[in-house]
């Protein structure tokens, strides 16, 4: 049986062994949402960022830009991180190029392992599917807020063990935790997190819908792949 384990911030990655691994970097409120909806409904390719500098100088290249910081659109860019905002699908075959407070962040830092993908909870079971198809250890990458623990993100964390348990054993006491936390609080995921510190951030700026998407389970049969920096959907 494969192992899964969880990093439950950016800031302590290093003290995980990424090498052979499968990396799982999940930011529910709302990065690798957001990702997973632009992905559904059109957009092509994601060059994600770690800086506003470099994403905004993507928009040269042809790529829209989306660019938050502390929850809030940057000034300047076209996008800022609504999973909403793509789901007209207008902005078809487009190329996106994309940085936020601390999902791109997770992002980079998992460079080194076997595969990088994102997790969100409309795309849980797509990601279940794949990563049951390889033959790898997980290691569940949580972005955190600014360095620290998150309760929506290890939750995720806690979901993807739960539904690896046919063929992934958890490895540390954490990923036992939040397993144990999803099977207690997974049936009122909205309840449960309304009282995130993040959540309360995001209702500070009227944005429930964005929460309400954020966890809502599988709406697309899509996983998202990070390869070479660049970050495409895999429709299942």
């Amino acid at each position: 049986m494969q192992q899964v384990e969880i990093c439950f911030s950016p800031e302590l990655i290093h003290l995980h062994e990424l090498q052979g691994k499968l990396v799982v970097v999940v930011d529910i409120f709302r990065a690798t949402s957001t990702m997973v909806a632009a992905l559904a409904n059109g957009i092509s390719e994601i060059k994600t960022c770690a800086d506003l500098e470099e994403c905004r100088a993507m928009a040269s290249s042809g790529y829209l830009i989306a660019g938050e910081r502390n929850g809030i659109k940057a000034e300047g860019f076209q996008l800022g991180n609504s999973p909403l905002a793509y789901l007209s699908g207008e902005h078809q075959s487009q190329k996106l190029a994309m940085t936020t407070t601390n999902g791109t962040l997770a992002i980079s830092k998992s460079a080194g392992a076997d595969e990088i993908l994102i997790g969100s909870f409309p795309n849980l079971q797509a990601t279940v599917s794949y990563i049951q198809s390889r033959d790898k250890d997980v290691l569940i990458h949580c972005a955190g807020w600014k360095g620290k623990f998150n309760l929506e993100d290890s939750l995720y964390a806690g979901a993807l063990v739960k539904a690896l348990e046919r063929t992934h054993e958890a490895e540390d006491d954490g990923a036992i935790a939040m397993k144990s936390l999803y099977e207690k609080e997974g049936h009122n995921l909205k309840g449960f997190l309304s009282q995130a510190s993040h959540a309360k951030r995001l209702q500070n700026h009227n944005i429930d819908s964005d929460i309400d998407f954020c966890l809502t389970l599988d709406l697309f049969s899509l996983v998202g792949k990070v390869e070479n920096g660049i970050l495409t959907g895999i429709k299942l």
